[in-house]
């Protein structure tokens, strides 16, 4: 057996977790502040009037209103001159309005308005009826419907070119929070790795994830992906997974939230004995995932790390392309207040890597009928290259480390 892997009771486990996340602190007005003025700034150099932010990640990013998405609107419309207006229910007025992080004028609607003509109102008063206005693109379609039915006039366009040069470039304090939910989940895993044994249901291993979370100060798990066995060839699991044998390949893939930002990470491990074809592909991914890592240089072209993981899997054997096997999947993803952000690391995507970008980097190996590894860390650029924000699983006989030097 590996070491770390079994032989503690979930109580055990759970007693050898705590709270992890004094000294930190979330996002302060100030920022908020300085992102509304670099939204502001592009917004200008691109000849934009305004943007509305609806409900989401993108409100919680630049006004700290943590409010789902839902039919009615709750928005947030900034101007490039830097006025700021919130759109909301009436009703929700007491509700919504200590959320707000920066300071702007409330304008709500009751049930019978069309929050949308209320919106263009506003806009076109400040800005005139030839405005550009500008919607996150995470925004339901019925929403930009709305806009563009209460006038023919206003160009209505997407916001990717300002929200993304925003939200793509970490702050310090955004990676420092990053860093701590990394640091839990981290926990978290070593936690879980040490309470299976034979007969364990993948459920059984989520509910402890879930628990462990909480222990070590978060809500719960953002998310959490078990499997073993044949099961671990599927990236997002199937319908019924089966429970743990004897020599099977695990893959847990899991993160918590900490002040809005999210921790994702994936281990992939044997419990027994691993053959030797599971040693050969386990050292395959972490290869990959260390070449990927070494492309992710300052300035460099997204594309460069998918592109690195591909070139080696094809030397040996694997693939090409997405073909299995081989990796079915892009190398990694953006991480913030989204679990997927932009940009990827995948092929077509040239946007250079620059200090304050963060990644997922996890180029999973599928062989179809047999098993999946997924080594999954994330890493941040700086001046100087990329940074783990994890460090990567040691070795199959020993994947957190625990008897290194």
């Amino acid at each position: 057996m590996a070491i770390g892997i079994g032989g503690k009771s979930m109580e055990q486990a759970l007693a050898g977790l705590s709270d992890m996340t004094a000294g930190v602190r979330p996002i302060q007005t100030v920022e908020y502040r300085q992102r509304m003025d670099k939204a502001c700034g592009l917004m200008q150099q691109q000849n934009i009037d305004a943007m509305l932010i609806n409900a989401g990640t993108n409100l919680h990013y630049f006004c700290g209103v943590d409010w789902y998405v839902s039919e009615r609107l709750v928005a947030a419309l900034l101007f490039a001159s830097g006025e700021l207006y919130y759109l909301l229910p009436h009703f929700e007025l007491g509700t919504l309005k200590p959320l707000f992080q920066v300071p702007g004028e409330i304008l709500t609607w009751q049930e019978h308005d069309n929050p949308y003509a209320l919106c263009m109102d506003k806009l076109c008063q400040h800005s005139g009826k030839g405005a550009t206005l500008i919607l996150d693109d995470s925004a339901p379609y019925f929403i930009a419907d709305g806009l563009g039915a209460c006038s023919s006039e206003v160009t209505l366009r997407s916001a990717r070119s300002v929200i993304g040069p925003c939200r793509s470039h970490k702050s310090a304090s955004e990676i420092t929070l990053i860093q701590r939910a990394m640091d839990m989940t981290m926990a978290v895993h070593q936690a879980a790795a040490s309470v299976l044994f034979e007969g364990i249901s993948c459920k059984e291993v989520e509910n402890f994830i879930h628990q462990a979370h909480k222990q070590v100060g978060a809500s719960g798990s953002y998310f959490c992906i078990v499997l073993f066995g044949a099961d671990t060839a599927f990236p997002h699991g199937v319908k019924q997974p089966s429970p743990l044998k004897l020599n099977d390949m695990v893959l847990i893939d899991t993160g918590c939230r900490l002040h809005g930002y999210l921790s994702d990470i994936t281990r992939s491990y044997v419990f027994g004995q691993a053959s030797d074809r599971q040693r050969q592909v386990w050292q395959w991914e972490k290869q990959a995932q260390q070449l990927a890592f070494e492309a992710a240089r300052p300035g460099a072209p997204c594309q460069n790390a998918d592109r690195a993981v591909r070139a080696f899997l094809t030397s040996q054997g694997l693939g090409p392309d997405y073909q299995l096997p081989g990796v079915p999947h892009r190398t990694g993803h953006g991480i913030g207040l989204d679990i997927h952000e932009g940009p990827y690391l995948v092929e077509g995507e040239t946007q250079p890597l620059a200090p304050g970008m963060c990644f997922s980097n996890e180029p999973m190996l599928v062989m179809p009928g047999e098993f999946g590894v997924r080594l999954e860390d994330h890493f941040y650029i700086t001046e100087q290259g990329p940074r783990w924000f994890t460090s990567p699983a040691y070795s199959l006989d020993d994947p957190f480390g625990l008897a290194a030097p």
